[in-house]
């Protein structure tokens, strides 16, 4: 389970995007990695599915404080295959995830600076094709409250921007929602307010969210 901390930028799902130069096919798989087991896995699984390929560079971040790097040209001239890759990776922000650029040669030499450039641009394309997410740090908040508050309460959570989860009314109404870790202590404070003290929220988890395609999703 990862450590709750700091917000990063990941990928939520990998995507395939694919690059011609000079006759030569460049197609990049992206693809999640939690751990560099992951990565690698997901590196084998490509060199046995492009097992015809000339080539099958690649490169992965994992983690965020020190994270771990590693790049591979799989037989292309040094540095110009798998550092290029890892370069668009960092450029970009991004860790927890492994990129794999398979090449078909097309019969031209494209020379140290086009090697560079088409792996690059392979891999731009395949993180185009994927969906790139912020995972925030937050607290999984229960709170019950009864009906003769639920007004004040929705508004508070819609005024202060909270995360609504779920809604769930049977003789109390209990909200589930997700608060930024920078906000945990504000909101306590500003419930408290609302409700004359007679209000407090369960902290159930610390949990990373992220808004995707407008919805809020949790992650264990």
């Amino acid at each position: 389970m990862e450590e709750i901390k700091d917000p990063y930028y990941t990928i939520y799902e990998g995507g395939v995007g694919e690059t011609i130069m000079k006759k030569s096919r460049f197609i990049a798989s992206v693809s999640p990695a939690q751990s560099e087991e992951e990565a690698l896995e997901f590196i084998e699984g490509l060199k046995k599915k492009y097992w015809d390929a000339t080539h099958n560079c690649s490169a992965y971040v994992i983690g965020t404080k020190n994270p771990i790097m590693r790049c591979s040209d799989d037989g292309e001239p040094s540095q110009t295959a798998g550092k290029p890759m890892l370069d668009v990776l960092l450029a970009k922000e991004l860790t927890n995830l492994v990129v794999v650029v398979t090449r078909y040669f097309g019969g031209t030499l494209l020379g140290t600076g086009g090697l560079v450039k088409a792996y690059q641009s392979a891999t731009v394309e395949g993180l185009e094709q994927s969906i790139i997410i912020k995972k925030e740090p937050g607290t999984h908040m229960e709170l019950i409250a009864d009906y003769n508050l639920v007004g004040k309460i929705q508004y508070f959570i819609n005024q202060e921007n909270y995360h609504l989860l779920s809604s769930d009314y049977t003789d109390t109404v209990k909200f589930d929602l997700i608060v930024p870790t920078d906000r945990v202590s504000s909101f306590h404070s500003k419930l408290a307010d609302l409700s004359n003290g007679t209000l407090s929220a369960k902290e159930i988890k610390k949990a990373y969210f992220a808004i995707i395609d407008g919805k809020i999703h949790l992650f264990s």
